[in-house]
């Protein structure tokens, strides 16, 4: 009985620094999640250029994990609709947002061509919210601002939105989720279901600013 009591006693020493280790910060879960991504993609990139799915299926795997993708279709829906939407109609666009976020972020890396990406100092933004700064420069010689919100959920950073050189995603979506509502006569299961021909039009929306701005 002393014997197992020692050992079980050193098998929790053991493990003590583990249990205390500090949750990666801000600034580490964009810095170790954008390695991850890129050294996935450096890997597999001709392979994701032939068979686009199963890049989007590697990036849902990769990102997936520090996206708080609850928060922000709650976000993008606004408290105006989901206050009336069911759990099955938030779970649905949970399922379906998550989905066209990782076809619009894909296709937008899958035109990284080794350029150079550096990842900033996190900025807080109170106890439980931070904006992680990244620049990524272009074949031209431009530098391209990148900032993503992190908001702390049980002890773990995680992704709320995110701003590409001026753009807003999560306000551009906002904005065409707002749009599609007024258009489909506040039909909320059309929203839902249409939600790819409106991430569609907020990719146009977004190339337009681009070119407007340069």
């Amino acid at each position: 009985m002393l014997k197992l009591l020692r050992n079980s006693l050193l098998v929790v020493l053991a493990a003590a620094p583990l249990l205390v280790q500090a949750a990666p910060s801000a600034h580490e879960v964009v810095e170790q999640t954008t390695k991850q991504l890129l050294d996935d993609l450096k890997a597999n990139k001709e392979a994701y250029q032939q068979n686009r799915q199963s890049f989007y299926d590697s990036l849902d795997r990769i990102l997936g994990p520090v996206v708080d993708s609850d928060g922000i279709s709650r976000s993008i829906m606004t408290v105006k609709y989901s206050r009336n939407a069911t759990p099955e109609q938030i779970q649905r666009f949970e399922s379906n947002f998550k989905r066209s976020l990782m076809q619009f972020y894909g296709n937008a890396l899958l035109e990284y061509d080794n350029q150079g990406i550096r990842v900033l100092t996190a900025k807080a933004e109170g106890a439980d919210r931070a904006s992680v700064g990244m620049e990524v420069s272009g074949k031209n010689g431009a530098v391209y601002p990148v900032s993503y919100t992190m908001v702390q959920i049980n002890g773990q950073w995680m992704l709320r939105n995110v701003i590409i050189n001026g753009i807003n995603v999560g306000k551009l979506f906002r904005d065409q989720f707002a749009d599609a509502m007024q258009r489909n006569g506040n039909d909320l299961d059309k929203t839902i279901d249409g939600w790819a021909d409106v991430v569609a039009k907020a990719k146009e929306s977004a190339e337009g600013q681009q070119a407007g701005g340069q």
